[in-house]
């Protein structure tokens, strides 16, 4: 069953340009903020951006229907190209873009390409929920990317940020990231809202049925994904609001390469998955999953190995600054899509 948002869809674009400026206009007049909303951190995780993030993630993991799980994981063939667009595509396609944009801003690049590696884990729920992917595939392709991203983020990061950009004579870098600290993101930002997901179906299913729980239960927290979704904005562009301001065409310089990414990868999935005949709604929840990038690790990694006032943090905030916009766009894209190619 497919629930409808509180609010009209017509206007989440908006809303969510709204809450972006709101955030930047924050941090730019009251840069105080940054520093009130760093005291609540735990290490490289701040309470309040996790919190927000949990709540926005609940709803779309709570509709997932996960008996299905095992029946959804029997398709090799979808979940083959995810995980080669994910793990293969993605990386080498954000790293190519980052020396052909900013081989001469090696800080930058090292950002741009933290960012690639981080594949999507969080997000990518809402964007699936919105162009009506299917919630299984998505949940399922979200939790591979998590269990793929602990085994072997550390590795890639070593391989493509200190060992490729030395063979191919750009610059030497020794940038360590540990297991531990990506299992943490991963638990922190994955697992408390996929328990919490699959607690609440399994228990209140069973006691109150299955009707109730897709007509009264899911419709009367699905508003709280949108409602944490800009909350989350605002408290994101807050953080950096003043040197988003402050440096432009910094913002624009990396921006660019973000946005072909994000095109690039969104167009080539849909259409592989298109000429492979994979239904829209797997393809769609395919589609994002490789589009979609795990900022949260990129932003939590630049932090721990650079400082919060590095250049690769920067970039870091500036990754969703790109992500959320064109991301929103592209769920209207692929409404598109499905239109023309899927009647």
């Amino acid at each position: 069953m497919q629930t409808k948002l509180k609010f009209p869809d017509n206007f989440l674009t908006l809303w969510i340009f709204l809450a972006m400026f709101l955030g930047i206009g924050l941090g730019y007049f009251f840069p105080g903020i940054a520093e009130i909303t760093d005291t609540m951190s735990s290490g490289t995780t701040n309470i309040p951006l996790a919190v927000g993030l949990i709540i926005m993630m609940y709803p779309p993991l709570a509709k997932v229907d996960y008996s299905l799980l095992p029946k959804v994981f029997q398709d090799k063939k979808a979940i083959g190209i995810s995980l080669l667009l994910n793990w293969v595509i993605g990386p080498i396609l954000m790293f190519v873009l980052a020396i052909l944009f900013l081989r001469n801003e090696p800080d930058y690049m090292i950002g741009l390409i933290l960012i690639g590696l981080a594949r999507c884990i969080a997000m990518v729920l809402v964007w699936n929920d919105l162009a009506k992917g299917n919630r299984e595939y998505g949940a399922l392709l979200v939790a591979l990317n998590s269990i793929f991203q602990v085994l072997s983020y550390s590795f890639m990061v070593w391989l493509f940020i200190n060992i490729l950009p030395e063979k191919l004579g750009l610059a030497h870098f020794n940038v360590t990231v540990s297991m531990a600290d990506v299992t943490k993101s991963v638990m922190i930002y994955l697992g408390i809202p996929f328990f919490a997901g699959f607690l609440s179906r399994f228990f209140l299913v069973r006691l109150k049925g299955k009707e109730w729980y897709n007509r009264k239960f899911i419709p009367a927290i699905s508003p709280f994904t949108l409602y944490a979704l800009l909350f989350t904005i605002v408290l994101m562009f807050s953080l950096k609001g003043d040197v988003i301001v402050k440096l432009p065409l910094d913002v624009v310089k990396v921006a660019v390469p973000l946005i072909v990414y994000f095109l690039l990868m969104f167009f080539v999935s849909f259409f592989i998955n298109k000429s492979l005949s994979i239904p829209y709604d797997k393809n769609a929840s395919i589609a994002f999953t490789a589009t979609g990038n795990n900022f949260e690790l990129a932003i939590a990694v630049s932090i721990a190995v650079f400082g919060i006032n590095s250049q690769q943090a920067f970039v870091g905030v500036i990754g969703p600054l790109v992500e959320v916009p064109v991301l929103i766009l592209l769920v209207r894209v692929s409404f598109w899509l499905k239109k023309r190619y899927y009647s």
